[in-house]
């Protein structure tokens, strides 16, 4: 077993204990109300350090791809070498989904914040109720039961503004999330579709008629080919906006009528607030609307010791794999 055999074993391993540690402990601390949607985050993290792993895999194949077509005939060398550049963009755009995948995540973990703000109010609710039945109980004419009911009096108004701001709160943030996620996932899933398709063109340039023993296949000319191929899988990507969507979802009738109704309704009758049109689509990074996962206000105010300590004992991360960034195509890869 090859030293990078036992590494890949180890980090596999680590990163099974980090993900049964997470499910076991999820929910288990902090406060009662937050206990489901702190599962749920730490779920999550299992999940995008999975798709990390998964990035660095598809780097590390792309390379390999790439040194074993190297002493292939013509055609299969240069072609496997175009694929290997395309498989590492795939690795690059896990990469990439990570990161705004952990906006989602982050995003999440804010409504979560929201409801451990909201406990002590409803906690200190109980209290004086529960203090207010015990001396009805014990001494029906104590004198402090009326300063109690006073007191409840306000602690239901505080609770009460409490509770308006977390159901309000709770929708905003869950919209926001899901549509980065979702906007996320879309692009995503479509850069990978035009990845796909070019990786179906350099196939053509390989010639596989059946050759009969002795005869020499004519020679490889596909390599002007190959590269403008490979420009233009590039370009497509660059150029790839939202509005130009290869795939739309479709309401029905009944579905687009039902949905209808439902936001009509919202506004006649004032139930809550219609955020549908509020959160902005998830583009590039380079168009100054997606903001960082770092840089993301309201998601760390509620510390989870148990989920930092998992940080620094976890598996090793992206940037401790042996795999180059930046290298990218068969000459790069054999210098490394």
């Amino acid at each position: 077993m090859s030293l990078y055999t036992v590494y890949e074993f180890v980090l596999l391993m680590c990163m099974e204990i980090g993900h049964a540690l997470r499910r076991q402990t999820a929910g288990q601390f902090g406060p009662e109300l937050a206990k489901k949607l702190s599962q749920l985050v730490k779920m999550e993290k299992n999940v995008m350090r999975s798709m990390e792993l998964v990035g660095r895999e598809r780097m590390e194949v792309a390379q390999q791809l790439s040194i074993w077509g190297e002493g292939c005939d013509d055609d299969v060398s240069d072609v496997t070498d175009k694929l290997g550049v395309l498989l590492y963009e795939i690795g690059e755009l896990e990469d990439q989904y990570v990161d705004r995948y952990d906006q989602y995540r982050v995003t999440i973990k804010s409504i979560r914040n929201i409801e451990a703000s909201v406990q002590p109010s409803r906690d200190r609710k109980q209290k004086i109720t529960d203090q207010i039945a015990q001396l009805k109980y014990k001494e029906p004419n104590s004198p402090k039961i009326v300063v109690l009911e006073q007191e409840l009096v306000r602690a239901e108004a505080e609770s009460l503004v409490a509770e308006a701001q977390l159901s309000n709160i709770t929708r905003e943030k869950l919209k926001a999330a899901y549509t980065y996620q979702f906007d996320a996932l879309r692009e995503h899933c479509e850069k990978l579709a035009i990845i796909a398709g070019y990786g179906k063109h350099l196939l053509e340039l390989i010639d596989d008629t059946p050759v009969t023993p002795g005869e020499t296949r004519a020679a490889y000319d596909g390599y002007e080919a190959s590269k403008a191929i490979i420009q233009d899988c590039e370009d497509a990507l660059t150029n790839w906006v939202t509005a130009n969507a290869a795939v739309s979802s479709k309401l029905s009738t009944r579905a687009r009528t039902l949905s209808q109704r439902r936001r009509n309704n919202i506004q006649r009758n004032g139930e809550g607030h219609d955020l549908s049109g509020q959160d902005q689509p998830l583009n590039d990074r380079e168009s100054g609307l997606w903001v960082p996962a770092s840089a993301h206000k309201g998601g760390e105010d509620y510390e989870d010791e148990d989920e930092e300590e998992e940080e620094e004992a976890g598996a090793p991360s992206v940037e401790d794999s042996t795999v180059n960034g930046e290298a990218r195509g068969r000459q790069e890869a054999v210098a490394a």
